[in-house]
């Protein structure tokens, strides 16, 4: 799969008196990305503009060329968003309908969807899950879902928003290998700093400015110092 080029130009995004981010200069064309910083830092914000969840207040973001100011929705079929909570990605109440449900608005044949939806979730092994209620779930389980409801919608890139906050160490370490084995650019927002070892590149957000943008250790490095973590 070739990986996207994503570009944020001169960004700064602000609701009303507060800036949440300033002068925001980036090219992201590596296939796995960390995003870290302090709470409120803006690094979810940052995490929300490659796929039109937030809009710039001045700049642009670029996803290969198409502003998502733009062409926001057709975006969003090429950049999937993990979010922080599953259960508020879950719709629908049996787990083989929820992934059918993402694939129904892709407008994908509905002859296919089943059998998509049931690759997708035979691939991450979870094919004994295709049947169970949504609500019955665990959490470890309802993350795995939702990675794989964005999965079967075949993106060049999937943002993950604290993947591994709500999971225990089982689960935690599962969902690390899963996202080490992905084909997509993937970009992590995460304070699990462990997860970030053999990523390609890791953004260091502070006060709504990128304090660091290197190698993983550097930047793991740089925001303990500066955090005092």
């Amino acid at each position: 799969m070739q990986l996207p080029q994503i570009r944020i130009e001169n960004v700064r995004v602000q609701r009303d008196e507060r800036v949440i981010l300033e002068d925001i200069n980036l090219t992201l064309d590596e296939q796995r990305i960390g995003i870290i910083g302090s709470n409120g830092a803006g690094k979810s914000t940052l995490s929300r503009l490659v796929n039109g969840l937030v809009l710039p207040t001045s700049g642009r973001v670029l996803i290969d060329d198409r502003d998502t100011a733009r062409e926001a929705k057709q975006i969003r079929r090429d950049v999937g968003f993990v979010f922080q909570n599953p259960a508020n990605q879950i719709i629908m109440p049996i787990v083989l309908d929820d992934i059918c449900f993402g694939l129904k608005n892709l407008q994908i044949p509905r002859a296919q969807r089943k059998p998509l939806a049931l690759l997708t979730l035979d691939r991450l092994g979870l094919g004994h899950l295709a049947e169970r209620e949504s609500h019955t779930l665990s959490g470890g389980e309802q993350q795995m879902i939702a990675l794989a409801a964005v999965l079967a919608m075949n993106p060049k890139t999937i943002v993950f928003d604290e993947p591994t906050t709500m999971l225990d160490l089982r689960n935690r370490n599962a969902f690390r290998q899963e996202i080490a084995k992905l084909d997509q650019q993937t970009i992590v927002v995460t304070h699990d700093l462990e997860l970030l070892a053999d990523f390609d590149r890791v953004l260091v957000v502070t006060d709504g400015r990128i304090a660091f943008d290197g190698a993983p250790q550097p930047a793991v490095d740089h925001y303990r110092q500066w955090s005092h973590v």
